[in-house]
């Protein structure tokens, strides 16, 4: 394997982290409602921090699967979106510093970007990695969003109730990552919120403040979630507001909210699924949901995922 530190530059004025968490919040993905994209556009924007580390695009994206957006006027070229994959050093509401990788998934040399990453970790002495998805599912904008806790060990995600037991989904550099540091004995979580399906194609606030308190309450870090929650708020009265306004859709909602509330009684018994009215998702039907959300995201013509 090619030398993986010559995927990344890594600033030589850092300060003193102590032993930070890194969230890895990488786009390309499953990321129903944009969630893991709000979640990292909100932590760059109301923190304060910096660059400390960039990877070299070039050997990582396939240009032609998602090709970046370059912007015409009249009679030039003004502008190129040029993708950038960065690790920025935050620090959160309380000053602690924390790491975090945004930008887009690698399209290729996932082992050698999984090195890469690890080294870094190991560089920079980092206590947990914590990874951010959003996944479609059958669940109802009405009741509370839940996500689906992951772990290198079970003692980092005390409290979180497992949704399935046995799963094959399409891969991804972030999971990846997570496996492999596991491998080495390294502490690595991750959550996958949970997005209703009828909503995944637009932005989803409620998913990506879920997923800020979900790595505040594991790790320690006070992440701030005051914007989108307001966000969701507003988000969900627009919902509300178009659901009103067909009986398809209220039909729907309602299934969904007696499906929802049959299988959180469940929980409680034996069998997770014992006394629904209504049958959740098999791992097959996951699998091919995710896939099929993978393919509408990457159909030719659209907009590249960032």
């Amino acid at each position: 394997m090619l030398d993986p530190h010559e995927l990344y530059q890594l600033t030589d004025d850092l300060p003193e982290l102590g032993q930070p968490v890194l969230i890895q919040a990488l786009t390309g993905f499953v990321d129903a409602g944009s969630a893991t994209r709000l979640a990292r556009e909100h932590l760059l924007a109301t923190l304060e921090g910096r660059t400390i580390a960039t990877f070299d695009v070039d050997q990582l994206l396939d240009y032609r699967s998602r090709r970046p957006i370059m912007t015409f006027v009249e009679d030039h070229w003004e502008r190129y979106d040029e993708p950038r994959l960065e690790l920025h050093l935050l620090h959160d509401d309380a000053g602690t510093p924390f790491l975090l990788l945004a930008g887009p998934e690698p399209d290729l040399q996932w082992e050698r970007f999984t090195a890469a990453l690890i080294a870094l970790v190991d560089r920079l002495d980092v206590r947990v990695t914590a990874g951010l998805n959003a996944i479609p599912m059958a669940v109802p904008h009405t009741r509370p969003t839940g996500a689906t806790a992951h772990a290198t060990r079970p003692e980092l995600i005390t409290g979180n109730e497992p949704w399935l037991h046995h799963v094959q989904v399409p891969g991804s550099a972030g999971h990846l990552l997570e496996y492999r540091l596991g491998e080495r004995g390294h502490d690595a979580l991750g959550f996958a919120v949970h997005v209703p399906h009828y909503v995944a194609q637009s932005e989803y606030p409620a998913a990506a403040e879920v997923l800020l308190t979900s790595i505040s309450r594991s790790t320690g870090l006070l992440l701030p979630t005051e914007e989108l929650r307001t966000s969701a708020e507003r988000v969900r009265s627009d919902i509300d507001r178009q659901v009103a306004q067909t009986d398809e859709a209220t039909a729907l909602v309602r299934a969904l909210e007696e499906q929802y509330d049959a299988f959180t009684r469940g929980r409680g018994e034996p069998n997770l699924l014992a006394g629904q009215t209504g049958p959740l998702p098999t791992a097959d039907e996951l699998g091919a949901e995710l896939e099929r959300f993978l393919a509408e995201q990457g159909r030719p013509g659209e907009p590249p995922i960032r």
